[in-house]
């Protein structure tokens, strides 16, 4: 399931100019949110510390803070969602918005997403990895299934108000991701700044993925070697192979 968003009721076109990021669902939201803040606004990484950030970007489909919030933040505005492709705003399919997605490897994912559910009371979720692992490939979690998610979203990598990241990317060639970004959000920063830009988007990155609230590693790319077994690491790749054998998509497993 995905939360409700009231048919017809909400459009960005209320909402001039807004840059939107997807994710399939919370596991790196607090990263790319952050690095996109920062480079759209030209902050550091101590005044994000200091900010709610998200009061900054808000999620399009929660009912609370919500659509109070983003009716107040002055254009370009910055918003979140986990929707599908297919249950978008209208003028998003239609490019009068740009679209940042982030796809992460769904072996990691998966690790990160188990981690999560098992780290927050309201999900207070006890079962085994290997249960909820065999749920993720059976698309039974919460937003649907990883698998189309992705993929409608890679249908779409070419349009020119999308811009399809990868997570690994960010750990593999952050400079490059950072000069995607600044062309995408058509801000301006000459070499100096740009380099200090990169350099603040790594101390970022860092306090992220190293945060002392976080499970050890959970950031980590090639974090699923650690739990998958052999067994289960041959279903996945079948079930991937299945639900994502027609799709030109590519993802690092390691680094």
């Amino acid at each position: 399931r995905v939360p409700y968003l009231p048919e017809g009721k909400v459009t960005l076109k209320q909402f001039p100019c807004p840059k939107v990021q997807l994710k399939y669902q919370l596991i790196f939201q607090s990263l790319l949110q952050e690095v996109v803040y920062l480079v759209s606004q030209g902050a550091d990484p101590d005044e994000i510390g200091l900010m709610n950030i998200d009061e900054q970007l808000p999620v399009l489909e929660y009912p609370q803070p919500g659509l109070d919030i983003i009716k107040e933040l002055t254009s370009p505005r910055l918003i979140k969602s986990h929707l599908p492709y297919r249950f978008l705003p209208s003028d998003l399919h239609n490019g009068n918005s740009k679209v940042i997605y982030m796809a992460r490897n769904p072996k990691d994912l998966v690790v990160s997403y188990y981690q999560f559910h098992r780290s927050l009371r309201t999900m207070s979720y006890r079962g085994t990895f290997q249960e909820f692992c065999r749920r993720f490939m059976n698309d039974k979690l919460g937003y649907g299934s990883w698998f189309e998610h992705v993929q409608e979203f890679w249908e779409h990598h070419m349009d020119a108000n999308v811009l399809f990241l990868k997570y690994e990317d960010m750990h593999k060639d952050l400079a490059t991701m950072v000069e995607q970004l600044v062309r995408f959000l058509g801000v301006s920063y000459d070499k100096a700044q740009l380099e200090t830009m990169v350099e603040h988007c790594h101390q970022l990155i860092d306090q992220c993925c190293n945060a002392e609230a976080l499970p050890v590693g959970r950031g980590r790319v090639g974090l699923w070697k650690d739990i998958f077994t052999v067994s289960m690491n041959e279903k996945f790749d079948l079930v991937y192979k299945q639900k994502m054998g027609k799709c030109d998509l590519t993802f690092d497993f390691y680094l």
